[in-house]
């Protein structure tokens, strides 16, 4: 080896190490910001799962939100009309698995599901190469507000007790949270969870085969015909008939939804997933969940799983819009708490146990 040589394999070691320790410290600088160690003041991920905690404090061992919920196994029955979207390996015609569940936007595990005007469906689609999809919706057609920063001072408003105009210049401040509003005092409520439409409301990008992007959304619509029921009537039934209805439904037989991918024209509001897309937008109908068994909440397959939005399949990645990532982070700091605090949570007992 030659001098000249040597000298260049020493430059570039030495280029090397320089490029390793600045990704490094970009890496912890990053890592740090997210944690909030550079800017007291600023929002995190931390934060925003404290400000879900109801009054009396979050229940141990449970989902910081969403808490009350029910599972359910079954599959998505790809058509493979969506392929012409994605390559994602579950939109190419076939069947694979589904782990899922049903759930309430509250953090009280105990709520009467009456006084939770928010449901939701949250979804992990596996297929044999081991590629996955987790997905959380909710039956509003909108979201209430347009960042996570509004999202965090809509939570920090709710809970001041000591401010009565807190939330009156909230709403005066974040108008988008007007139409949200009026959805939820005006849409008609369902006594099932199978007769409810759930949206994904964030923006994703699907990419083909060919290399083409598409920006979209997505919903889950149910085969059963949605039967409005007033919100009084609901409040006289038991503070669990959800769970016991869409057991019964599963228990006579599958369940149905068609989910439906809409595709974003230009200028389309991709960031903001508190504004609809206009209805005339080009709609793809990808296959049908199929919900064909209802799980054990507290030790079924749903128990310890994640449904962070942005573990995506090759072909589908995230947009412009900030939500996914900041529920990501959110959602990975109440597991790790939830985790934490096992032994806090109402195991089913073992079979021949004693009570």
């Amino acid at each position: 080896m030659s001098d000249r040589q040597g000298s260049k394999d020493s430059n570039g070691g030495v280029r090397s190490l320089v490029l390793i320790a600045a990704i490094v410290v970009v890496l912890v600088g990053a890592f740090a910001y997210t944690a909030g160690w550079l800017s007291p003041g600023r929002i995190t991920p931390a934060k925003v799962v404290n400000g879900l905690a109801p009054p009396g404090g979050p229940a141990p061992g449970f989902r910081r939100n969403h808490a009350k919920g029910i599972c359910f196994t079954g599959t998505f029955e790809a058509n493979g009309a969506a392929a012409a979207l994605s390559r994602a390996p579950m939109f190419a015609a076939g069947s694979y698995p589904v782990t899922g569940r049903f759930n309430l936007a509250t953090a009280d595990a105990k709520a009467a599901d009456a006084s939770v005007r928010v449901r939701g469906l949250s979804l992990r689609i596996v297929t044999p190469d081991g590629s996955e999809w987790r997905s959380a919706m909710i039956d509003a057609p909108f979201f209430p507000v347009a960042t996570p920063q509004a999202f965090y001072a809509l939570l920090q408003a709710a809970g001041n007790k000591s401010d009565p105009d807190a939330m009156k210049n909230f709403i005066a401040a974040h108008p988008e949270f007007a139409k949200f509003g009026a959805w939820a005092g005006s849409a008609p409520w369902t006594a099932s969870y199978a007769q409810e439409r759930y949206n994904s409301l964030n923006s994703f990008v699907f990419t083909n085969a060919q290399g083409e992007d598409h920006v979209v959304r997505w919903s889950f619509v149910p085969a059963q015909k949605p039967e409005a029921v007033s919100p009084d009537a609901l409040k006289q039934r038991g503070a669990d008939f959800l769970a016991a209805d869409i057991t019964d439904r599963v228990h006579a037989g599958p369940q149905r939804w068609t989910m439906i991918v809409t595709v974003a024209d230009a200028g389309d509001p991709t960031a903001d997933p508190s504004k609809a897309w206009p209805d005339d937008r080009r709609k793809v109908e990808a296959g049908t969940l199929v919900v064909s068994a209802i799980e054990p909440e507290p030790d079924g397959p749903c128990r310890d799983l994640n449904f962070d939005p942005t573990v995506l399949p090759a072909g589908i990645h995230v947009s412009d819009d900030p939500f996914p990532a900041a529920r990501s982070a959110a959602y990975s700091v109440s597991f790790n708490r939830r985790t934490a605090e096992d032994k806090d949570y109402p195991h089913t007992p073992a079979e021949g146990a004693k009570p």
